[in-house]
């Protein structure tokens, strides 16, 4: 479900909204938040704006990453950014993955938490263990702090224990499962970074300083970046630290880093079925059934996670110890397009759906986006046909001016330059036949685009 092209923050795996979505509801018009600031990578930055849309937020700020360099470096160019605007803002670090309810609490506690980051120390929020999990950090609390009594200074952060460890830490209830969240001064946390950690500092400040913008991104100088240190912010901060603290939540949470925490906080037939989608379950208990958009059936089986996707389908125990990595760096070594994309790959002007492949032909769905158009481009290697199944397509080809209407078709030759635009406000709908002696998406000239995107972008 979750793959490089459209990672796990991007899905509804509770609820009709992305968890990417949920997080910046989490604090969107709560009073003293100011706009978010969002970091990702280049592959998914309109992803992301298309999210930052939806929720209705202008002046959200999205901070590329030009190359993946763990939490620390991230963290880092942020808070200097934060303190380009603001003389020393408090900065919420918050993973966009994860399910966190309800909001009132969740907001209860980060300001329960303020007056110690005020007060020079690095907040991080620890979650009460409901169980002796392994997959989890955890936390030992240490004595109350003066300045914030909702709060305590941090005794050791433990790595993922074995289950004789983490039963015991459960039974003595002063360890926490860290979060990954995260609260503290901008200042406190540059000062602190350019004593532990100097040289990254330094090449962050590098990277920001020469930053520049392209549309509504902001491009972090790669030449800088590409030279920071690989560290998490854990490691590089919040371990070394002396001035590390822990606020206990109020609220729930789940990473939903595996199906069996999905199969928890879904919602459960009589027989403890978790369903999603076009499911018949008959004599079946327990399991967690997901299905795309075909019929999935169970019949008779127990604790399964059972998932179809459009191109996929998984078939696991539901157990937390399920080793989806290695399946997934198995079909990476076998060169298979599904352990990084999706059947539907996600562009800035809608999406396109392969539905049938074969020597020579490829058929695609496209669905345009309202006000959106694609590239002006052309192709080397195939032929386009294009039918209207619902909505109004704009064409350009070759310079002539076209309407297409639901029903209508269209031919676009061989190295013709064409352009696709939907002027309506609802989705555009097409079907596109390929036909060639070479059909991959590489085979895209671009010659003008709303995007700047280039050919293999």
């Amino acid at each position: 479900m979750s793959r490089h092209s459209r990672p796990k923050q991007f899905l509804a795996l509770k609820g009709d909204e992305s968890l990417l979505l949920q997080t910046l509801k989490r604090v969107q018009d709560a009073t003293g938040y100011a706009a978010p600031l969002l970091i990702c990578n280049n592959d998914h930055r309109f992803l992301v704006a298309e999210e930052i849309r939806t929720a209705g937020i202008v002046d959200a700020n999205i901070l590329l990453e030009p190359c993946p360099r763990n939490t620390a470096p991230a963290v880092v160019a942020s808070a200097l950014i934060a303190l380009q605007k603001t003389p020393d803002p408090l900065l919420l670090f918050m993973p966009s993955d994860h399910l966190i309810s309800p909001r009132k609490a969740f907001l209860a506690t980060v300001g329960e938490a303020e007056a110690a980051a005020r007060a020079g120390y690095f907040v991080c929020f620890g979650i009460e263990p409901s169980r002796p999990e392994t997959g989890f950090g955890y936390i030992a609390e240490g004595n109350v702090l003066d300045e914030a009594p909702s709060c305590r200074k941090v005794e050791r952060f433990i790595e993922k224990p074995d289950a004789e460890t983490a039963t015991r830490f459960v039974a003595e209830g002063s360890y926490l499962w860290n979060a990954g969240i995260f609260l503290f001064s901008g200042t406190a946390l540059i000062e602190e970074m350019e004593r532990l950690e100097p040289e990254l500092v330094e090449t962050c400040r590098k990277a920001v300083s020469a930053a520049h913008t392209d549309l509504d991104f902001l491009r972090l100088d790669e030449e800088a970046f590409s030279t920071a240190k690989e560290i998490s912010i854990d490691h590089a901060l919040m371990e070394r630290t002396g001035k590390a603290a822990v606020a206990r939540a109020t609220f729930a949470w789940s990473d939903l880093g595996a199906y069996p925490a999905i199969w928890e906080e879904s919602a459960r037939d009589e027989a403890g079925n978790a369903v999603t989608g076009d499911v018949l379950a008959r004599g079946s208990r327990d399991n967690l059934l997901y299905s795309e958009n075909q019929l999935l059936a169970a019949l008779d089986v127990e604790n399964l996670s059972v998932v179809a996707t459009q191109d996929v389908v998984l078939v696991a125990p539901r157990r937390n110890d399920v080793d989806l990595k290695a399946l997934v760096a198995e079909l990476r070594q076998a060169k298979r397009d599904e352990a990084d994309t999706h059947a539907t790959v996600y562009r800035p002007w809608g999406n396109y759906r392969t539905t049938m492949k074969g020597p020579n032909y490829l058929v695609k769905e496209i669905v345009v986006s309202p006000g959106k158009r694609l590239s002006s481009q052309y192709h080397n290697h195939r032929a386009e046909h294009w039918v209207v199944v619902e909505g109004t397509a704009q064409i350009e080809r070759d310079g002539e001016k076209l309407t297409l209407e639901k029903d209508q078709s269209l031919y676009i030759p061989l190295k013709a330059v064409h352009r696709l635009e939907n002027t309506k406000d609802t989705p555009l709908h097409l079907i596109e036949v390929q036909t060639g002696d070479y059909l991959a998406e590489d085979d895209i000239v671009r010659l003008e685009d709303d995007f700047k995107r280039s050919s293999d972008d």
